[in-house]
């Protein structure tokens, strides 16, 4: 019963959606069945019910339900069966089916249990009250009727369980085929699922069998949804077939794109014919849903219920001082079958004989357990949610970080973690399969030989001079990334005057909310950069064999490490093309690659590197990007992918963003050759100041990537790099819809872009520059502003033009406190002695060349132009706005207070940023209107929190989503530390996720916590812009957030990686219709406001972000510009000269801005709007709000930009 796609391009229910819950069992360590279980359960979901929320309607659920043993008593007297059918031998479906075609789904399952020899007795309608329900789960809800199935003579139970699983498998493929609704809620001759589209309180009224005292059980599971995503969706409530999952599976793509290279290759004749087992997931499904099958399928394919479980999400073990060697040889054994299944993960199972659970290596969702003197054992996801008073003597422990727990009658009741593991451990001699077939591999020895045309080769790869000196001298000397500072204000890739590499097309995703990023430093225990080549062996087969591969500790290798490969039968695939083929050369080569890789790989090759070593004045070099994601692609397509190891020997990438790309675009391990030999040349020119030698500049070179790469991971909340690759956590900007379908399948381009041929006539631009006489590096200015390079936003013309409005030589103020300008009388004296040099501004910035999605569009008026004086005034447009959230501590006192007075001034409010405020400023007009809660909680107060009119909680922002805030130790002053209770000179780093915010649930309890302390105040939100960012809105309002902030991945920062500041996030004006999007299609549009910010400067940026749906606006560097900013970028080393991001006094002492500056510029932006909303025929910003059909593409007659 699949949701149609119906919310357009932006927002996709389906692929989107998040959830959290709250899980748990009960259970009878002796197997004794009853049913006060039944009944505890029952009330365990009730008591967990603030763990799930409710649609626009206020009474549908985001799903609830129970996983139990058969029920065969109650099933046998219930149904119409005669009285010779054995209630021991009863099993049943039960099937969610179409109500407009119910007699269609009956025929496919009785279809497909007579296929399998299984007797189905006869339908019984399942007992149900649709009163219980709200109005969208009764619009949306399914005919529900239970199979009631007999095991055949002579059929034992695991024999009936594999033909139920065909059954199931039969039923989803021929309801495909006739495009019927039929879902499989369970069909079993062990367990049942009882789930609804019901909040956990409306369950049992719904299900008139949960209160029949003939339901009786030994355990009970339980779950109780809180979706994200509010489109009624009855199939993904849970629990599924055999578990219930709180959590999210960050890696999912990658899981299901090595499960499709499975397929053909399971090893799964005792179970069921290949072609049967097509698709392996359902692509359909949820991530949860995900899980659930390929547990299902590990476990019907002869594994214990907790060793496959531990396969899918296992704990950390490669680095783990103390840990038994045996279990360590299971899961290095189990490594080489199967990746982990990466994210935050509580989950809880059952297969009618045991039920258990686990938790993911990170342990973010808990889970408590109790275990009663008279054999009682409760697990759930929060203390006192199981109810075990009277039940004698209760332990109480939890489950930690990686650990197991299983209930089996059969072995004696509760196994804990470390004899479950050493159980699971002893099955098979895994130490010696290891031992006898898992080579050990070094990443080779680093070159020292000076490299010869390197010029040349690095022109043809894109590299830059400015590259050389910001980004790999760095790497090289410290083993560091570089860090820079005020965000990326240059021209997203398509639009950029100067060709831009593949991987700057490619951005990196993040967690917010729903999933929590983790701390690469200090959880680096739990992470791990080991790789493993070669071929694999089928899942399904427990053999010595399957450990015969090349494990090396980390991803990165040098060139002599290919060497060896090659000498030991790896192939190489030329990654180049005759440049004499002009534009269609780049995409015959990735064709060429694909079908090559599939050739060699099924002639037996185990080991593939693909290679651009041959350029050459005659060839040009395919990015590596695409290289290696034709053949990763091609090779998943044709079922291939399993059988050979993937190496990409890549001229181009040369950052950590570069590699990542690699990793999570399918490739095993990377040769970076170009950017070593690019170090040695630094080196034996004396560029690196005699810091290095070659070899220990390369060397440092790769822990900077590694310790990059993991950081990248870490923003998604992921921990390996076995979970990381081929996970596609990255999203396209501006790649053309050839280009994604052969190199990144699965990946979207929200705003199209560049096709193959024109991608080849970058590259064929670089490559005559390469190879002409006297090669000389190029300085683009992508990093800095440089005259004649790529275009800034920030430009010194745009910045010394909006010097000219603010009257920037005025006298700063002597004490802030006394501002007290009204702000009418402050317009009229802007108006009127600065529209001139207003307009020379606004035309500067809206005529730039296109930069960013909305410079490639244009206003359509609604109707005929309306007089000025009916529209809504500037001070009340100036209302909705505020500054940037940046802190005292990334800005000077006199910056920071000269923002907020001048914010109330006109109406708006200022932003805090995470760095507190001093209490001196709480009564008096330097007193910030919105005040943040990062994760740091740095200056976090009860009076800070009591003097807000709003209270931002920041999940992330745009310079460096899913990091936390940085402010250098430089910049810890004493008046900074003691503002942020903290100690001078030490630098001040926020961890990644909020320690209490760990899911969607944890953000509605804080943003309840926050209203009990100031009940005034609103809050909100702040998200950065992201695929999938609607749906995390829609969470955060059904969390009760009266604001969502969208932020740009544009965003000014005062200290951020360099590599953070270009390559993660998207633009806002993506972020905000896709949250437009969301909300209104869920029914919560109106319950919130929707804030954004990003590159904000005139009256034509408000309008376009009200069209597209915002509220409000928040302008960030351009209100540091407008009191005197001039953008030298050194505001992480605490040397503005102009005294705004500094702590040093005698630079604070040159801080020239003046309050009257800055609402002088804001209120001529309000004043354009003001005009433009006119010239619409529109009268207010509410008219504007979302009314999308007003803007349309602004044809520019240029191929890239219309593209």
């Amino acid at each position: 019963m699949n949701q149609e796609r119906r919310f357009g391009m932006l927002y996709d229910p389906q692929r989107d959606e998040r959830d959290a819950c709250g899980i748990g069992f009960v259970a009878d360590a002796r197997g004794r069945s009853a049913r006060s279980i039944v009944d505890t359960a029952l009330e365990a979901l009730c008591r967990v019910k603030h763990r799930g929320a409710v649609a626009s309607d206020s009474l549908t659920g985001d799903g609830a339900g129970l996983l139990t043993p058969l029920p065969r008593r109650l099933l046998h007297e219930a149904s119409e069966v005669s009285a010779d059918l054995d209630e021991a031998r009863l099993g049943a479906a039960m099937m969610f089916l179409d109500p407009s075609d119910p007699a269609g789904g009956r025929t496919v399952v009785e279809g497909a249990c007579e296929a399998e020899g299984i007797r189905l007795a006869s339908w019984r309608s399942v007992p149900v009250d649709p009163g219980a329900l709200g109005a969208t789960a009764r619009s949306t809800a399914p005919l529900i009727e239970q199979g009631i199935l007999s095991r055949p003579v002579g059929v034992d139970e695991e024999d009936a369980e594999r033909r139920t699983f065909r059954a199931r498998r039969l039923i989803e493929r021929e309801a495909r085929s006739r495009a019927l609704n039929v879902y499989v809620a369970s069909l079993s001759f062990r367990t049942i699922t009882y789930k609804a589209l019901c909040a956990a309180d409306q369950l049992a009224s719904f299900y008139g069998d949960l209160a029949d005292e003939r339901f009786q059980a030994w355990f009970a599971l339980f779950h109780q949804r809180y979706s994200t995503n509010t489109a009624p969706t009855w199939e993904r409530a849970q629990p599924f077939r055999f578990l219930g999952h709180n959590g999210e599976i960050n890696t999912i793509r990658g899981n299901v794109a090595a499960m499709r290279a499975r397929e053909g290759r399971l090893g799964s004749a005792d179970l069921a014919p290949e072609e049967l087992l097509r698709p392996t997931l359902d692509p359909a499904s949820s991530d949860s849903g995900m899980l659930d099958e390929a547990l299902e399928l590990l476990v019907r394919g002869g594994r214990e219920l907790a060793h496959s479980a531990t396969m899918l999400v296992p704990p950390p073990w490669s680095d783990v001082v103390g840990l038994d060697p045996d279990i360590r040889d299971f899961y290095r054994y189990h490594a080489c079958l199967m990746e982990p299944w990466d994210g935050p993960a509580a989950l809880v199972y059952a297969d009618g004989l045991r039920v258990g659970a686990a938790l993911d290596r990170n342990g973010l969702r808990p889970l408590r357990v109790s275990v009663c003197e008279d054999g009682l054992v409760a697990c759930a996801s929060e203390a006192g949610a199981v109810p075990t008073r009277g039940h004698g003597r209760v332990r109480r422990t939890k489950i930690g970080p990686g650990q197991l727990l299983l209930v089996d009658p059969d072995r004696g009741g509760v196994l804990e973690d470390p004899a479950l593991k050493r159980h699971l451990a002893s099955r098979r001699p895994y130490g010696a399969w290891v031992a006898d077939h898992m080579e050990e591999a070094g990443p080779g020895v680093p070159p020292t030989a000076p490299p010869l045309d390197v010029t040349a080769r690095q022109i043809a790869a894109g590299f830059t001079k400015e590259e050389l000196t910001v980004v790999l001298r760095p790497m090289a000397t410290d083993g560091h990334e570089p860090t820079s500072s005020m965000g990326d204000d240059t021209a997203q890739p398509p639009l950029a005057a100067n060709p831009r590499p593949v991987f700057s097309f490619l951005k990196q995703r993040f967690a917010q909310v729903t999933n929590p990023p983790i701390d690469h430093l200090r959880e680096r225990h739990v992470m791990s950069a080991s790789t493993m080549i070669g071929r694999r062996s089928p899942l399904l087969h427990e053999r010595p064999q399957a450990s015969a591969v090349r494990r090396y500790s980390t991803f990165t290798l040098f060139p002599s490490a290919l060497d060896d490969l090659v000498a030991s039968g790896a192939r190489v695939l030329d990654a180049t093309f005759a440049v004499s083929g002009e534009r269609s050369g780049l995409l015959a080569a990735c064709e060429r690659l694909a079908k090559e890789a599939v050739a060699v790989t099924e002639a037996g090759a185990e080991i593939l590197i693909v290679s651009d070593r041959g350029v050459t004045s005659e060839r040009a070099p395919v990015p590596s990007a695409l290289a290696a994601g034709a053949v990763h692609h091609a090779l998943l397509r044709s079922g291939s992918r399993s059988l050979v190891g993937l190496i990409a020997d890549a001229g181009d990438a040369r950052e950590t963003h570069h590699v990542a790309c690699l990793l999570t675009n399918g490739v095993d391990a990377v040769c970076p050759r170009l950017a070593l030999e690019t170090i040695v040349e630094l080196v034996t020119r004396g560029r690196l100041g005699g810091a290095v030698d070659a070899a220990q500049g390369q060397r440092n070179f790769f822990d900077a990537i590694e310790d990059g790469v993991l950081k990248v991971m870490s923003k998604m909340g992921i921990s390996t790099v076995d979970s990381y690759r081929g996970a596609q956590i990255i999203e396209a900007v501006g790649l053309g819809d050839d280009v994604i379908q052969l190199c990144f399948p699965g990946l979207s381009s929200r705003i199209g872009g560049l096709s193959f041929e024109q991608l080849c006539d970058d590259i064929l631009v670089r490559h005559r520059l390469a190879f002409k006489d006297k090669p000389v590096l190029p300085v683009h200015g992508i990093i800095k502003f440089k005259k004649g390079g790529d275009y800034h936003a920030n430009n010194p013309d745009v910045i010394d033009a909006l010097h000219q409005v603010v009257g920037l030589k005025e006298t700063p103020a002597v004490d802030l406190r006394e501002r007290d300008m009204d702000a009418a009388h402050e317009l009229r004296r802007a108006v009127k002695g600065d529209g001139s040099a207003y307009e020379r501004f606004a035309a500067l910035v809206e005529g730039r060349p296109p930069a960013e999605p909305r410079d490639l569009l244009e206003m359509i008026p609604a109707g005929p132009p309306v007089p000025i004086g009916d529209v809504e005034d500037a001070r009340s447009i100036a209302r909705r706005f505020s500054t940037g959230a940046m802190s005292h501590g990334a800005l000077s006192a006199e910056a920071h207070e000269t923002l907020a007075v001048a914010m109330n001034l006109i109406g708006g409010m200022a932003n805090t940023g995470e760095g507190g405020e001093s209490p001196e400023r709480y009564r008096d007009k330097r007193n910030s209107g919105i005040k943040q809660i990062a994760s740091g909680r740095f200056g976090v107060t009860p009076a800070y929190v009591a003097h807000a009119r709003e209270l931002q909680i920041k999940m992330a922002q745009g310079s460096k989503p899913g990091e936390g805030g940085q402010l250098p130790g430089v910049k810890v002053s004493y008046e900074i530390a003691k503002l942020r209770h903290t100690v001078p000179g030490v630098a001040l780093i926020s961890p990644p996720p909020h320690h209490d915010i760990y899911s969607i649930e944890d953000l509605a309890q804080l943003i309840f916590d926050l209203r009990q302390a100031n009940p005034r105040a609103d809050v909100s939100v702040k998200l950065v812009a992201s695929e999938g960012v609607g749906t995390i809105a829609a969470g955060a309002v059904k969390a009760l957030a009266d604001v969502v902030h969208v932020a740009g991945a544009d965003g000014g920062t005062g200290a951020s990686p360099l590599s953070s500041i270009k390559n993660v996030g998207l633009p806002w004006e993506i972020g905000l219709a896709e949250t437009q999007a969301a909300l209104s299609a869920n029914g919560l549009r109106s319950r919130a406001r929707i804030r954004v910010d990003g590159g904000f400067k005139t009256g034509r940026d408000v309008v376009i972000a009200a069209l597209l749906g915002a509220d409000e606006y928040s302008f960030g560097t351009a209100v540091l510009v407008a009191e005197g900013c001039i953008l030298v970028r050194t505001c992480h080393r605490d040397t503005c000269p102009v005294g705004i991001a500094t702590q040093n006094p005698d630079l604070r002492a040159k801080f020239a801005g003046t309050p009257e500056m800055v609402a002088r510029y804001l209120l001529l932006v309000a004043e354009q709007a003001r005009r433009l909303l006119a010239s619409l025929g529109l009268r207010s910003i509410d008219e504007a709000v979302g009314r999308t059909e007003l803007l349309r593409q602004r044809p520019l007659d240029d191929g890239r930009s219309d593209s």
